[in-house]
């Protein structure tokens, strides 16, 4: 009797727990995308004072040395954190392959993809690239860690993929631009980055995958960031070191944290479709920040990209 009560006890308390950690995680996530959206508005903010090359290299050597000093300070035992250098384990041989594609998706490859095309692209042009990012970050989720959303997810997400890439075209003109190559191809750096971190998130601290990554990055970005600083005038200015500050510790570190805890949680392709308000969110923000026009298309969009978000969220599979 004893073995059968405390037997039937255990959904009760499990359940609540599960979907506790659901919500936490979709938390986490929605916090990574809010400091991504903030990503374009702060790269033009640095555009105005530093040059494409020297801005991406200096923000990933800045988020490695913040990277470098959390993994430092976490992994010293208390009282020893002088002498913790030694003391700090780096991941297992067979994570680093998964690292580098993190290092090279979301470190390298899509802060530059996306600097270079900003330079002739505006931020509503640019946010064609985040629309397609959750569908194309699900699809290569399937591919990779074998997840299988349910045909309603599908539908879902393909809807809001539709609503937002149709809305940010349209209002970019509708015309294709130089930058639009360099938009693709972070796309898929990026989707990449995406899926690989979040696989690496479920067996190691989120904090730590894009930590490893960025020290990783090290020997690329610190002689990039020496050569391009002598070569591209570099004018320092509120906006310049604001922009630079933020895509460092916020888009490169912190949000990057939270976005890959929240993948580990609730799952790569849930998480990526949250994704689908980034465009809007940066639409926002580059109308209090960069003095742009919010069209009127806009609030509608985002009720119809939250309605997708919900059936992505609430679907099983």
């Amino acid at each position: 009797m004893r073995a059968q009560s405390s037997a039937t006890t255990v959904p009760a308390i499990a359940v609540p727990a599960a979907r506790d950690g659901r919500g936490l995680g979709t938390l986490q996530a929605a916090l990574g995308v809010i400091a991504f959206s903030l990503t374009f508005p702060a790269t033009a903010w640095g555009l105005e004072g530093f040059g494409p090359w020297s801005l991406v290299a200096v923000r990933s050597v800045l988020a490695a040395l913040i990277a470098g000093g959390c993994l430092l300070a976490v992994g010293a035992p208390p009282g020893e954190r002088s002498r913790a250098w030694w003391r700090v384990s780096p991941p297992a041989r067979h994570h680093w392959p998964g690292l580098a594609v993190v290092g090279a998706g979301v470190v390298l490859g899509f802060p530059m993809l996306t600097t270079l095309a900003l330079q002739t692209s505006t931020t509503a042009h640019a946010a064609v690239v985040v629309g397609l990012l959750p569908l194309t970050t699900a699809l290569l989720s399937a591919l990779r860690v074998g997840s299988r959303p349910s045909r309603t997810f599908w539908v879902a997400a393909l809807a809001g993929a539709a609503a937002v890439v149709a809305f940010t075209v349209q209002q970019s003109g509708g015309a294709l631009s130089t930058a639009d190559l360099y938009l693709f191809a972070a796309l898929l750096v990026c989707a990449a980055g995406y899926t690989e971190g979040g696989r690496l998130a479920r067996v190691m601290p989120g904090w730590q995958v894009i930590g490893w990554a960025l020290l990783l990055c090290l020997p690329l970005t610190v002689p990039t960031a020496v050569i391009a600083l002598t070569v591209e005038p570099v004018t320092l200015t509120a906006h310049s070191v604001t922009g630079l500050l933020w895509v460092a510790a916020g888009s490169q570190f912190l949000g990057l944290i939270v976005w890959y805890r929240g993948m580990a949680a609730i799952g790569i392709p849930k998480a990526s479709q949250l994704q689908l308000a980034q465009p809007l969110l940066t639409l926002v923000w580059s109308v209090l920040l960069l003095n742009e026009q919010l069209p009127v298309a806009a609030p509608l969009t985002a009720a119809a990209v939250l309605v997708c978000i919900a059936v992505t969220q609430r679907v099983r599979g």
